[in-house]
């Protein structure tokens, strides 16, 4: 058995079973791939995959149980790497962050600028995505960092930590009839309107859905988008009423639209950041994390690696005093 071979078997996951989009990403051959996945199939005495013909159909119930395993045996090997680097080049490396565009576009800007000031020969890059794209990246190993509010059953393989609490802001024209409404507004007067928010499975949508439904109302969402500024462009044309987390919203820039706290309408919404389970984190992703949530020191986040599972790590942070954006 080869680390390539381990390799080459969650890549082919990774691609949708696709070796030829396998060989492409990896600089080699498909025959050379498929060679490697029979030799391990046949030294295992099980199929990893299933087959119609020269084509991978699906993963067998024996090939999920040894896809995960070679996954984490390719974890810790770039851990290995890792613990290596820290060694050698403690300020240099890559740092991969994958998040939605409102993190990357609002909460992330400073963080990143001071995490670049201080570690000049780390190259940080950004990948924006949906909820299932971002966990996806992350069990991959492509990013070292998931940023997210929803959909968190997607991320039970990462490490989930809490960073801050953050709410929506109702936004609208000046000559709108809520405009007048200011901290009085309530769902029913929300209601009466067309809606222009976030597609569901984004920015703590479903507390949105959820609080109309708990008032026996249903939103009438006219427009959908995932960029809070996508959304504040229509709220300026007329299409409907803006509900965007409370962070999106620029005194300066959007001086010429209404912005209402809602706070008193939805529940909070939590953003938490996530790494793979078993990750070696270098020094300048600690500084990271503590750059985004100061509560998460070096000894809070190792402490919380140690625990059996989410659920344990979501009782360590019930007594934190959580920040609000």
């Amino acid at each position: 058995m080869k680390l390539q071979q381990l390799r080459y078997i969650v890549e082919v996951l990774n691609h949708n079973l696709n070796v030829s989009a396998t060989a492409e990403s990896l600089y080699t051959s498909q025959p050379g791939i498929s060679k490697q996945v029979r030799m391990l199939e046949d030294e295992l005495g099980v199929q990893v995959f299933g087959r119609s013909g020269k084509h991978l159909t699906h993963v067998t119930s024996a090939g999920k149980d040894i896809i995960d395993i070679a996954q984490q045996i390719l974890s810790k090997v770039e851990s290995i790497k890792a613990v290596a680097k820290e060694h050698t080049l403690p300020d240099q490396g890559k740092l991969n962050i994958a998040t939605t565009h409102t993190q990357a576009r609002y909460a992330l800007p400073d963080v990143i600028k001071g995490f670049m000031d201080k570690f000049p020969k780390v190259s940080l890059h950004m990948h924006q995505g949906t909820p299932q794209q971002i966990s996806d990246a992350a069990a991959r190993g492509d990013a070292d960092f998931a940023i997210a509010t929803e959909a968190l059953h997607l991320y039970s393989d990462l490490v989930m930590l809490p960073c801050y609490h953050w709410n929506r802001s109702i936004i609208v024209n000046a000559d709108h009839p809520l405009a007048q409404k200011g901290n009085d507004i309530t769902i029913e007067d929300v209601a009466q309107y067309s809606l222009v928010t976030y597609v569901f499975g984004f920015t703590g949508r479903s507390e949105l859905d959820k609080a109309f439904l708990d008032k026996g109302l249903e939103p009438k969402i006219v427009f959908t988008a995932t960029d809070a500024d996508v959304i504040k462009t229509y709220v300026r044309m007329g299409l409907g009423v803006g509900v965007v987390a409370s962070m999106a919203v620029d005194d300066i820039v959007d001086k010429d639209l209404v912005s209402i706290d809602a706070s008193h309408l939805f529940k909070a919404s939590t953003t938490k950041i996530g790494f793979r389970k078993g990750s070696f984190l270098r020094s300048y992703m600690f500084d990271f994390i503590v750059r985004f949530a100061p509560h998460l020191t070096r000894d809070v986040v190792e402490k919380a690696t140690l625990l059996r599972n989410q659920d344990d790590i979501d009782e360590m942070f019930k007594s934190f005093d959580l920040p609000v954006r």
